[in-house]
């Protein structure tokens, strides 16, 4: 899933000051899950904000929304109205989401409620960590299920670099050695000839170096 997590409230009032009524549109997914974009935060920063700008003696008025993504239309078409009636949109979605509400709203002012870090996994209650990249060219059959580009601090694709002690990374002791990981994964399911095999140095064009990335599904498309 995708994680995020709110901006700093000095930094969202700042982005909402000069409007007086801001709708502020909640995503009942991936940032719901990781506790920044859901109902219940929605509803806390409204609070919040409405209590910020009275302190300060400034008036606004906020209406609170959430929809089940931002990022597909069909949902987006539900907070319709609502976007009319305000002269702003402070979107608790992932970047994804809010140039895609933006691109729905051509004329509507969207300003980002979160910042978008990564994707990840729910590890235990409250803690998500990183497992992917993105990088459109997965090797995760050749690592034992475990990715390197994301899971080593160095990204190396042919071993450990020899700095880690104890399974842990030079980086941080807080940090697991991936290529441990690895190795162990890889002992464990008998596949350690993996291994052997070498990694030429890797092609970063299908991730962001060619620009934005598109996947067209011909047996969908209409």
């Amino acid at each position: 899933m995708i994680v995020a997590k709110q901006k700093p409230l000095a930094e969202i009032k700042e982005m909402l000051r000069p409007f007086e009524k801001v709708l502020i549109l909640g995503c009942g997914t991936c940032v719901k899950t990781c506790f920044a974009g859901g109902e219940d935060e929605v509803a806390m920063l409204g609070a919040a904000l409405r209590l910020a700008f009275r302190q300060d003696g400034k008036t606004i008025r906020t209406e609170e929304l959430t929809v089940e993504r931002q990022c597909e239309d069909a949902f987006i078409q539900e907070s319709a109205q609502a976007v009319s009636r305000n002269e702003a949109i402070l979107s608790l979605a992932c970047g994804a989401g809010v140039q895609a509400m933006a691109r729905r709203f051509a004329r509507a002012v969207l300003l980002p409620g979160l910042n978008t870090t990564f994707m990840g996994v729910l590890e235990k209650p409250g803690l998500f960590t990183e497992e992917c990249a993105g990088c459109g060219d997965c090797e995760l059959d050749t690592f034992g299920g475990i990715c390197p580009v994301t899971r080593c601090s160095k990204r190396l694709l042919n071993g450990p670099c020899g700095g880690s002690k104890n399974g842990k990374c030079e980086v941080s002791p807080d940090i697991e050695c991936a290529w441990q990981l690895i190795i162990d994964r890889l002992t464990l399911l008998g596949q350690s000839d993996n291994l052997k095999r070498y990694i030429p140095a890797k092609d970063w064009r299908p991730s962001l170096s060619g620009g934005p990335r598109r996947l067209v599904r011909e047996d969908h498309v209409i």
